[in-house]
């Protein structure tokens, strides 16, 4: 565990690494990229990333975010969002004569890949994540004659395969590392020939984050994990902490939602923020902390990240050019932006 500074009383124990992973730099800096390039509107079909402030930024530069792809008028393009989407999406998109920016996280698109070869193999496979969760939505859309979700080690006695020989777990990528593996440990227990993917589903950064809050959680009273409600990997944060001894544990995405009364008889306070969360916001819940005497903080180092990807593809192109033909050679009024 590495230290920035050694302190008595009231402290703060900041996570490294924390907040942007790869994917969702990459995710947020398409979005400004294509604003950039192709001029506003861009349409985002949902949100790029899970993070209430990412989202309204965006939406002042331009960006437009909707939940249908139906939703964006012919001509335009869409972006698809970090979290992947089903392959009927993509068609959709090229039905509504619309050029596309995949967004979708590297990590992600590996989980897709696996799914399609082992669909391709006649293998049952048991995804590992949470119904409704847009990846897990876009996953199960590539195989979804060959997928059934496994919603935590709660689900694994009703599931049921076609031969126990031939099935195969993946998991959501920013999931829990110890409540996925209960997870698989449970579907072991009920598939003893069950094959597991050639390499972790859990992203790196979501792996690396929760283990710097496993590190911190024994010593801090309290954690203040900031992020969205509807960030998975966020949620998760809050309950690693918990687990690894932490009393108290809160997701906040602002620096006011934080309720003093927390403080009452807190030591040390833990800080991490979840992958799809800007520092500026980690920055606003130390200045609040060091308000209220909290002015010492120490760095709890769990690892180095050292991950790029490079941009989609997609904005080496013309695509304002790509969505006016697909109007014209499809027939329709569009209503490209200029």
């Amino acid at each position: 565990m590495g230290r920035m500074t050694a302190s008595s009383g009231r402290r703060v124990l900041l996570a490294a690494p924390r907040g942007y992973c790869a994917g969702v730099d990459r995710a947020v800096i398409a979005v400004e990229k294509a604003l950039e390039q192709y001029g506003a509107p861009i349409y985002v079909r949902h949100e790029i990333v899970h993070n209430k402030y990412v989202v309204q930024t965006l939406e002042k530069k331009g960006a437009i975010f909707v939940e249908r792809t139906e939703e964006v008028p012919p001509g335009n393009i869409v972006m698809f969002s970090a979290h992947g989407v089903a392959p009927v999406v993509h068609e959709e998109a090229r039905q509504g004569r619309l050029a596309t920016i995949d967004a979708t996280c590297p990590l992600v698109t590996k989980v897709h890949k696996e799914a399609v070869r082992y669909a391709a193999e006649d293998y049952d496979i048991l995804l590992i994540g949470h119904e409704g969760h847009e990846e897990v939505i876009g996953t199960s859309g590539e195989a979804p004659d060959h997928i059934q979700l496994v919603d935590g080690p709660e689900d694994v006695a009703k599931v049921e395969v076609r031969d126990p020989s031939k099935v195969v777990w993946l998991s959501q990528t920013t999931l829990s590392v110890d409540e996925t593996m209960e997870t698989v440990d449970a579907l072991k227990t009920k598939f003893p020939g069950l094959v597991s993917p050639p390499s972790d589903d859990i992203c790196y950064a979501t792996q690396n984050r929760q283990l710097a809050v496993k590190q911190m959680g024994a010593e801090a009273e309290l954690v203040i994990v900031v992020g969205s409600r509807n960030s998975s990997n966020s949620k998760r944060l809050v309950e690693v902490a918990k687990l690894a001894g932490a009393r108290d544990a809160h997701l906040v995405d602002f620096a006011d939602e934080i309720d003093e009364s927390w403080l009452e008889g807190v030591t040390t306070v833990g800080v991490t923020s979840g992958a799809s969360v800007p520092e500026v916001l980690v920055e606003q819940v130390l200045q609040w902390l060091a308000e209220r005497g909290y002015g010492d903080v120490e760095l709890v180092r769990a690892a180095e990240e050292t991950i790029t990807f490079s941009l989609p593809k997609e904005l080496r192109r013309d695509l304002r050019e790509e969505a006016a033909a697909l109007v014209a050679e499809r027939g329709g009024s569009g209503t490209p932006a200029a």
